[in-house]
């Protein structure tokens, strides 16, 4: 049996890693030359509910994405404002360690390729058309292709930067497999109206910073300070895709994160404005270089799915990461493209596709997404174990916990521990 994914994000890593333990053969397509995707520029993990959802998807047998990203941390249990035991890992080491990973299991990355259409027959995807006019076929396929780009997207809806780690540009513009089979896009919104959200965060030089500043990253991972009052701006944090970050606590401070390099969590922060500040003088951006001005604009590319994250209206298509819903982050991508990779193996060898059981926070959130993007307002928010809306779910609901043995007890109740290790052919 054959699977193609296409997009190499975090979800779709996760879903190639999961259907070749499964015993599929895969061939992962991705556009640019490298692994990731925003994954390159993340670098947060296990941050509040977080926690509980990796916690929960390691128990069930989902742990190699995990394992990895241990590895590469470079600080734990990191404490900044609204977060709790966050962990950051290095974002100029993960992709290589994650690309050695996804070789040496054998599956087969196709880079700088782009998925540009699509063969479909009566609901099914026969093959998947690539930029140089090669032909792919198999038996499922997986698209995890985000939803950011292509540039002009970013310029209708934001200010035009996608330049960063996206590098649309360069390498080809995005393009929705699901919506070139016939399946309308989901846009999701603004509280203005608008289409599409943000990103939350960008990057400096770590040595463009002070040495105080770089002492303190390199010690605790966060470094703090007021912004001048003159320049406070709250009105910027309703445009963040990162609603997790959306405190007020965001605009009245600059927050540095180490994740390799100092990462900014705010949307932008003009660069006269940020040389300012005492220890910034020398401060430059370095991914995206606008970031001074804005970042890429997400969420105009998502797929209709069911709760097993099968594409309603095609037989053989599965979603994860972003281009499943409005999810944030890199654990609620590995969530969902470890689910989407399990059951698209299930779905090609006649088993019943399954749900993840609400009465775990990995599969609470799958299906609290679905019904709430399908009202209006559902489609101006954003759903993520670490903050906003669905993390107060977690907490109301019991589900938020930090015992690992009471994660442990909660999946092994369900008799699903190591449930995704299950050799299927």
């Amino acid at each position: 049996m054959k699977v193609v994914v296409i997009g190499g994000g975090w979800a779709g890593c996760a879903a190639a890693i999961q259907a070749k333990k499964c015993g599929a053969d895969v061939v992962l397509i991705e556009r640019t030359d490298m692994l990731l995707g925003l994954g390159n520029v993340g670098g947060i993990m296990r941050n509040n509910g977080r926690f509980t959802a990796a916690e929960e998807l390691i128990e069930l047998g989902a742990d190699d994405l995990f394992r990895i990203i241990d590895k590469c941390t470079r600080h734990r249990n990191v404490e900044f404002p609204g977060h709790k035991h966050a962990y950051l890992y290095d974002v100029t080491i993960i992709e290589a360690n994650v690309r050695r990973f996804l070789l040496d299991m054998g599956i087969k990355i196709l880079f700088e390729t782009r998925a540009v259409d699509v063969d479909v027959d009566n609901n099914h995807i026969n093959a998947i058309y690539l930029h140089n006019g090669d032909k792919v076929e198999g038996d499922v396929y997986i698209e995890t292709t985000g939803s950011t780009g292509p540039m002009g997207n970013c310029i209708r809806y934001g200010k035009g930067c996608s330049m960063c780690i996206l590098r649309c540009p360069a390498y080809g513009p995005r393009i929705s497999i699901s919506q070139r089979a016939g399946i309308e896009d989901i846009l999701g919104m603004r509280d203005d109206g608008v289409f599409g959200a943000m990103s939350g965060s960008c990057k400096l030089d770590k040595s463009s910073l002070s040495e105080d500043i770089r002492n303190e990253l390199d010690s605790k991972g966060v470094y703090i300070i007021d912004v001048p009052k003159e320049d406070i701006n709250t009105e910027k944090l309703k445009m963040k895709v990162c609603q997790q970050y959306a405190l007020k606590e965001f605009a009245e401070k600059i927050i540095l994160l180490d994740t390799g390099h100092a990462k900014l969590m705010t949307s932008y922060y003009p660069l006269e404005k940020l040389r300012k500040i005492k220890g910034f003088e020398n401060a430059r951006f370095i991914d995206p270089y606008a970031g001074g001005k804005a970042n890429s604009i997400r969420y105009l590319s998502m797929a209709p799915r069911d709760d097993t994250m099968k594409v309603i209206g095609l037989d053989n298509l599965f979603v994860g990461g972003e281009k499943s819903g409005l999810f944030v982050g890199h654990t609620e991508a590995i969530v969902t493209g470890t689910l989407a990779g399990y059951n698209a193996v299930r779905h090609v060898i006649g088993l019943k596709c399954i749900e993840l059981p609400s009465s775990l926070a990995v599969g609470d959130i799958i299906k609290f997404e679905n019904e709430s993007k399908k009202k209006k307002d559902g489609l101006r928010k954003r759903y993520t174990f670490a903050g906003a809306e669905y993390f107060e779910r977690m907490k109301s609901l019991n589900l938020y916990t930090v015992d690992v043995d009471e994660i442990k007890r909660r999946v092994r109740k369900l008799l699903l521990n190591d449930m995704f290790k299950e050799k299927l052919i």
